[in-house]
């Protein structure tokens, strides 16, 4: 018997045959290039995080919450009507390394080219993926509590708009 050949080896083919379902919640996953931890300075993490904010971003879809760990992120995703998960994930990516390369004086990728999605069905609980996603800092033991790392945000928290994003 011959081995399974696959002719677009790679990132790429696995990605060929992905399903974003309109109004679904993805739980997303993204390391940064060779997991080096950009996100351990404090401005130009600043930076990065604000970009989370911008209409530009996220288009007709939701972030409903997120994290910046030192080497990777985190993000809580809802695809909107006109939008694939791809093309948010892109848009992320884009906009916090350009905000990060631009305050670091920096240029270059920041982030790897892959990430890994996990659709949350309808039986999981939005909220509890939330709190599991922004508690990540605490189990790393960067931090105590949650309130205390101020790289992160859900939209369950107050007015997001005045929230000063970076700050502890």
């Amino acid at each position: 018997m011959s081995p399974l050949v696959f002719p677009h080896a790679g990132h790429a083919a696995l990605r060929r045959h992905r399903v974003h379902l309109p109004g679904h919640v993805y739980l997303v996953t993204a390391t940064t290039r060779a997991r080096h931890p950009f996100f351990g300075e404090f401005a130009p993490t600043c930076a990065a995080a604000r970009r989370h904010l911008d209409a530009d971003v996220c288009r007709d879809s939701r972030v409903l919450a997120w994290v910046l760990m030192p080497d990777h992120g985190h993000w809580l995703v809802q695809v909107g009507d006109g939008d694939h998960l791809a093309s948010i994930m892109n848009r992320i990516k884009s906009a916090t390394a350009r905000a990060y390369n631009e305050q670091r004086g920096r240029t270059g990728a920041l982030w790897a080219r892959a990430y890994h999605e996990h659709l949350l069905r309808g039986d999981d609980d939005v909220k509890g993926a939330a709190r599991y996603l922004v508690a990540n800092p605490v189990r790393a033991g960067l931090v105590k509590r949650v309130g205390d790392y101020p790289f992160w945000d859900a939209v369950w928290i107050g007015d997001r708009s005045e929230r000063a994003v970076g700050a502890p």
